[in-house]
């Protein structure tokens, strides 16, 4: 069964680990995800943005794992088309991650990437975030919406986060009344994240190597949700 499992200890710092252990031996195995945590350095309290996300972080983060001990941090890369009254639209995409003691990425989306919408712009805006939001974000995205009517919203989510939680469901099931567009990460959809978000070595694309569970625990946190927004 697959549920979310937050680290007890997300208030503390963690400890920074280097991409390769003390005594100089290389940990390459990015597939292993006791490695991968060993790997990840975990700035404390800060908001983090850019325009791709290390290897690392994606295989981490944003695996869809039945248990997510450890995941302390919200990845959340966005896709932003802003379309004026001519009908041109601007598109700007980009990455935040942040530390759980502090600002939550959703909440730092509205605060530093879209702070202010121009009503004379409709915002279509599209969030693949490695988990979905806790309740206090999902209260802040249904007041964005309400009072933004020129602002769609689609989160595409790859683990649901504390979905036993009945204040947690029944946030989740605001944000559907508000008009927010949620649903579960296909595997089609991790992809598109490596293929636009994720860092490429020399330029060049490397494909995107699914883990062995991703069609079973998508399938899983799908039915979960639509149990939740019914």
């Amino acid at each position: 069964m697959a549920q979310k499992e937050e680290a007890a200890a997300a208030a503390a710092p963690a400890a920074p680990a280097a991409p390769a252990s003390q005594n100089g031996e290389d940990l390459d195995d990015l597939d292993d995800p006791e490695k991968l945590k060993e790997l990840i350095e975990l700035p404390p309290f800060e908001i983090v943005t850019g325009e791709r996300l290390p290897v690392n972080f994606f295989k981490f983060q944003f695996r869809n794992v039945e248990y997510s001990s450890g995941r302390n941090k919200t990845f959340l890369c966005y896709v932003v088309e802003a379309q004026g009254k001519g009908g041109q639209v601007q598109a700007s995409r980009g990455y935040l991650e942040d530390e759980h003691a502090a600002a939550h990425a959703e909440e730092a989306f509205f605060n530093t990437i879209l702070p202010a919408c121009d009503p004379a712009v409709r915002y279509n805006v599209t969030w693949y975030v490695s988990s979905s939001p806790c309740a206090a974000c999902a209260d802040r995205i249904v007041r964005t919406l309400g009072k933004t009517k020129n602002l769609r919203l689609l989160i595409l989510v790859g683990r649901l986060f504390m979905w036993e939680e009945p204040d947690v469901q029944a946030a989740l099931r605001r944000l559907k009344e508000a008009g927010c567009r949620l649903r579960i990460m296909k595997p089609q959809d991790f992809e598109y994240v490596w293929q636009n978000f994720v860092e490429q070595e020399e330029g060049e694309s490397k494909a995107f190597e699914p883990w062995e569970d991703i069609q079973e625990n998508f399938l899983y946190y799908e039915e979960k949700l639509a149990d939740i927004l019914k």
